[in-house]
């Protein structure tokens, strides 16, 4: 993470990600869950992948006190997960203006 983000990232307790993570468990058990995996598609580059190769991505990440559930977890490629890390999508895009600012200067 970025020096000049972690003046907005406050760590979730201990007991919420414990809590969330559970929750997680059960939620890739559900037929809501199963019914993405079987589209194959990644929420983030919008490739088609076999549903073994999509992990659960929080877009709130649990450690920024997102939670497990329908509106804040969604299929990605491992790849796109790991590029994500516990950043927002917002840090993302301004990650992504600073890297185009810098290639243009």
């Amino acid at each position: 993470m970025s020096e000049d983000s972690d003046i907005y990232f406050t760590p979730a307790s201990d007991a919420h990600k414990k809590k969330e993570k559970e929750k997680a468990k059960i939620l890739r058990q559900g037929s809501w869950w199963k019914q993405l995996l079987g589209k194959g598609l990644c929420y983030h580059c919008e490739q088609k992948f076999k549903a073994s190769e999509l992990t659960m991505d929080h877009l709130i990440p649990i450690v920024r006190g997102g939670k497990s559930d329908k509106k804040n977890c969604v299929p990605s490629c491992k790849e796109c997960n790991t590029k994500k890390g516990y950043k927002t999508r917002a840090e993302i895009a301004m990650d992504e203006l600073k890297t185009d600012k810098n290639s243009t200067s």
